[in-house]
């Protein structure tokens, strides 16, 4: 029979807490622990763990740690981890009631599959949804390393499940990369394991008041260092950096267009395009924003 291990970091989030573990304890499948990972919390979050591990029991772990972030929270949980299967919640997203199923029906007779992702929905700050993530390369599964590379898919973090052993075998998140972390132990573990899919929104991804004020350049930088640390690996050649790297720019174009900065929408579009034009996406985002730049100045 599996064995399901939460990790749930937390850090100044009592005001979602209560929902996501509600969600855990929803679930269809019930042989789970929760590894909740306190980031050093400076809210009411102890209180709030404390009401649980008494209805709870063991079946709830509190850790707490000194501040070091989120790949510092999950790794410790990932340390703390027993069971075969270990799937990953943030405390501030939900989980729909068959999360824990759908993921483990990608694992039945299938060895080779060391990690499963599924769909989700945006949910705003008082949990209403904006929208649901499709999937993209036909919900890509299987040997997809590649095109994990290059962004043409995309793997949700509370939405993910992995076998113990895969870490095992490609340790554990990297705690020198800010925003790529996720996408880099996956592409990781993909280089060795297939990955699977569970074609069902599993998971609520809530999005943050201040999404729009990103700090784009920052992002910018995390995914250029990410690109360049796997640079030459396996299906990770020349083409694979170009079209990586021009989903970059059309990401960023389009955060610039979102903030109605068409200068910055326009370069970094026909950036994208002057690195892969075979892209459609690519040809029509650029497009769009000569457009709207030109009409501008009319």
């Amino acid at each position: 029979m599996a064995t399901v291990d939460i990790i749930v970091p937390t850090y100044n989030t009592a005001k979602y807490l209560p929902i996501a573990l509600d969600s855990v304890l929803a679930q269809t499948f019930e042989d789970w622990r929760i590894l909740l990972i306190d980031d050093g919390s400076t809210d009411n979050t102890a209180d709030i763990v404390a009401s649980y591990q008494e209805r709870l029991g063991p079946k709830l772990v509190y850790i707490k740690q000194a501040n070091g972030g989120v790949s510092a929270a999950r790794n410790n949980g990932i340390r703390h981890a027993t069971a075969e299967f270990l799937a990953l919640l943030d405390a501030d997203d939900v989980w729909l009631p068959w999360r824990l199923e759908e993921s483990l029906r990608c694992f039945e007779d299938r060895p080779e599959v060391g990690l499963a992702y599924g769909l989700i929905s945006r949910i705003d700050s008082e949990g209403t949804v904006i929208d649901t993530f499709k999937g993209n390369r036909r919900n890509a599964q299987g040997k997809i390393a590649p095109y994990i590379y290059m962004r043409s898919v995309q793997l949700p973090t509370s939405s993910m499940m992995f076998r113990k052993a895969c870490t095992d075998k490609v340790g554990v998140f990297d705690e020198t990369l800010k925003q790529t972390e996720d996408r880099d132990l996956w592409l990781r573990m993909a280089f060795h394991y297939e990955v699977g899919f569970a074609p069902r929104v599993i998971s609520l991804y809530r999005t943050s008041d201040d999404s729009l004020t990103t700090d784009s350049d920052g992002m910018l930088k995390a995914q250029l260092q990410f690109i360049e640390k796997h640079y030459g690996s396996p299906g990770c050649g020349m083409t694979a950096r170009r079209i990586a790297l021009s989903h970059i720019y059309r990401q960023r174009a389009e955060a610039f267009g979102l903030r109605q900065q068409m200068q910055g929408a326009v370069q970094s579009s026909l950036r994208a395009l002057a690195l892969y034009p075979l892209d459609l996406s690519n040809v029509r985002t650029a497009g769009s924003f000569l457009l709207r730049y030109a009409g501008l100045y009319r």
